[in-house]
């Protein structure tokens, strides 16, 4: 089983992408999984969506070839969001608009929600994403999400650099919502493989 974890933070070195390590650190060390690609949105190495993508353009195809690749192959997501005025990254909004297509790469896979905030924020992104970004990629977000708030005082490297309580709380808790990801992506092999969600009858969501 693979499970790739996706850091929606345009910013480097951010707290989100922090979070992101601690998430494919656990997956290993954990045997939640076989195994783990971690993709960064640090930098905005995506460009913004236009219509060549519909096209085949051949520098679209170049960039997102790969990437699409590791995706396939993915039984299960763990999508990590910061809370940035409200909402979700630009960025990260921008990366469900590549997959829309065909949906061969998120389409009827399991997904877990992860958002980040500094203080006590983080539950916007949860929503938002919940809304709006699974219509044409058919990503299936269980029911289950973690939102680590006072980001900077947890998941640390240095235990001196985590408030001790809080810190013991998200690692247990993102360690049950990481089994409980691997158990939806168990399940949802099934349904990909029983022929019943054909992405060629509807390829887009209503």
């Amino acid at each position: 089983m693979k499970i790739t974890v996706i850091s929606g933070s345009h910013r480097e070195n951010s707290q989100s992408e922090k979070v992101a390590r601690h998430i494919e650190k656990t997956l290993k060390e954990q045997g939640v999984c076989d195994e783990t690609w971690l993709f960064s949105l640090a930098g905005n190495p995506l460009p913004l969506w236009d219509e060549g993508i519909w096209n085949d353009d051949p520098q679209w195809n170049e960039l997102l070839g790969p990437i699409s690749e590791q995706l396939k192959s993915s039984d299960g997501f763990v999508v990590v969001s910061p809370e940035w005025h409200g909402q979700a990254p630009a960025g990260l909004k921008n990366f469900f608009l590549m997959w829309t297509s065909k949906g061969e790469e998120l389409a009827h896979k399991p997904a877990l929600i992860v958002t980040v905030s500094s203080a006590d924020g983080g539950a916007y992104p949860v929503a938002e994403l919940r809304m709006s970004s699974y219509k044409n990629s058919r990503i299936c977000y269980i029911p289950e999400h973690v939102i680590v708030r006072n980001v900077e005082s947890v998941l640390n490297s240095n235990p001196d650099d985590n408030n001790a309580g809080a810190d013991e709380y998200f690692r247990a808790r993102i360690l049950y919502a990481l089994k409980l990801l691997r158990e939806y992506a168990l399940a949802l092999a099934t349904v990909r493989a029983s022929g019943a969600a054909d992405l060629s009858v509807y390829r887009n969501g209503m």
